[in-house]
């Protein structure tokens, strides 16, 4: 009996996140369509970075090992970059520094990978293939499965936000990574549940999560909720990039998926500014690099948005939906698991 229970959690974990990300489809809240992915490769939009004129992203899951660079003005992919033959589930990028993102290896939906892996990969015009070593990392305390990695935006240094059910963590890599030796991660706090991605902002001292359906920005490094918003309406929302203290940009899986900015609601806005200098333009250039300047956000090339209403708490209503489905999900595997054979 014991060996059927584990087979029928097993199973529901790998089925969860796909019965999760359906429930998105019903949020209501607009955003504004920057570009589309027009390329018919890109179908699992999962990781967007952004750099001046130019979008990267990578496909999630199951996709051989490349970066797709696109012209954020026509959605057309201008560049392929190949930098693994197959890696295991690659589930995010994160910015580091000019031409260049971080690939991230780490998603582990069986909870069975001894360790995850990033890789610091050129990216750009045209089609190229490049040999990059890959850097390790371990969990402290254990598996995790993962889908956000975040650089921060003066010190350089990785994180990695793990998606949890009903609540993940964050850890931190070490400050100087080898690449010759596995990474130890350290925990640094909890987090939301259901994370497919994160960014932090210019300032250093806040970021943003995103699940299916919401996003919450927190303080860094205390963790501590600034507010959060409901998310439109996407096939299967994952990605999620800082374009100013005023919006984030959102991608998806999907043929043709578009990308959306998302104005942030006031509240949170003024918490950003407060704290921040001056910021990059909606598609300004991401680095990781301690001694970059960032641009001056233009105030005529954006368009004027509403306010959004801040959501309140730390559960959406969605949460429920969620629960209630995942609630149903395992009693339907466990009676199937546990009936005789």
């Amino acid at each position: 009996m014991a060996e059927r229970v584990l087979r029928g959690l097993g199973a529901l974990a790998v089925l969860a996140p796909f019965v999760v990300g359906l429930t998105a489809a019903g949020a209501d809240r607009d955003g504004e369509e920057v570009f589309r992915f027009l390329d018919s490769e890109i179908v699992e939009s999962s990781g967007l970075v952004l750099e001046d004129d130019r979008a990267h992203t990578i496909n999630d899951s199951g996709d051989t090992g490349r970066v797709f660079t696109v012209d954020v003005a026509t959605g057309e992919t201008v560049g392929v970059t190949y930098w693994a033959d197959g890696p295991d589930d690659v589930e995010a990028l994160a910015p580091a520094g000019p031409g260049h993102v971080w690939v991230a290896d780490i998603g582990d939906n069986t909870a069975s990978r001894d360790s995850i892996e990033v890789t610091r990969v050129p990216v750009g015009d045209g089609e190229r293939t490049v040999d990059e070593e890959t850097i390790d990392l371990v969990y402290p305390d254990g598996q995790r499965d993962a889908e956000a990695l975040l650089v921060h935006p003066v010190t350089g240094r990785l994180y990695v936000a793990t998606k949890g059910f009903f609540g993940g963590e964050l850890y931190a890599a070490p400050p100087e990574l080898a690449d010759d030796a596995p990474n130890m991660l350290g925990l640094v706090g909890e987090t939301a549940g259901i994370v497919t991605d994160g960014a932090f902002f210019p300032d250093g001292e806040h970021l943003v999560l995103r699940t299916y359906t919401n996003a919450v920005v927190y303080s860094f490094p205390a963790l501590e909720q600034v507010g959060a918003f409901d998310l439109p309406s996407q096939q299967q929302g994952e990605g999620i990039a800082v374009a100013s203290t005023r919006a984030v940009l959102l991608s998806s899986e999907g043929q043709q998926a578009p990308v959306l900015r998302v104005p942030l609601p006031a509240s949170i806005r003024s918490v950003l500014s407060a704290t921040a200098g001056p910021t990059p333009s909606p598609l300004a250039s991401s680095s990781t690099s301690p001694s970059a300047t960032p641009a001056p956000e233009p105030e005529g090339g954006a368009r004027a948005v509403d306010d959004l209403t801040e959501a309140a708490g730390d559960r959406s209503v969605w949460w429920w939906v969620v629960s209630g489905l995942l609630g149903l999900g395992v009693l339907v595997v466990l009676v199937r698991a546990l009936r005789p054979r």
